[in-house]
């Protein structure tokens, strides 16, 4: 199990394939801010509605400077039936080993239902221009979590 990012952390590097299987690094977007949110499946609930949320809001994220990347331990072939579903307009990763999610602090023991269980923990990391952790969230919620996120921004 991997530890928590804090801010001014070196965020760790990645290169996934995306629903296309076209692969994409953190490193693409250096230069930018990048909002990294990990989360648990593709097409369930919860998931669909946060992946909405970032896709409704992505111009807003986009004008103030902030690329935005979800990554789950789906396969690209789900996530591409994700985005065509729910018309999602967001960067879907998948991290089918669950690598960069364990090095992002996304991926260990959790409480499910009052069960202490093994599985994605829901976050979002925002990394900055040259690389390091800006701000760190944990354990965030579904809904509403990405008109938080605005907020916290300041955007």
């Amino acid at each position: 199990m991997s530890d928590r990012l804090a801010p001014g952390d070196t965020a760790p590097a990645f290169t996934l394939p995306d629903a296309d299987g076209k692969q994409v690094s953190l490193a693409d977007h250096l230069g930018r801010r990048v909002v990294v949110y990990f989360y648990p499946a593709a097409l369930t609930p919860g998931c669909t509605k946060q992946a909405c949320d970032f896709t409704d809001n992505l111009e807003v994220f986009a004008e103030a400077g902030y690329d935005v990347i979800g990554i789950s331990p789906d396969k690209p072939e789900k996530l591409a039936k994700f985005r065509d579903k729910e018309s999602l307009k967001v960067t879907l990763l998948a991290d089918p080993d669950r690598a960069v999610l364990t090095s992002y602090g996304a991926y260990g023991e959790k409480t499910m239902y009052g069960r202490t269980v093994t599985g994605v923990i829901r976050s979002t990391l925002v990394i900055d221009p040259t690389g390091k952790v800006e701000h760190a969230f944990y354990n965030v919620k579904a809904t509403g979590h990405v008109a938080k996120l605005l907020r916290d921004l300041k955007i």
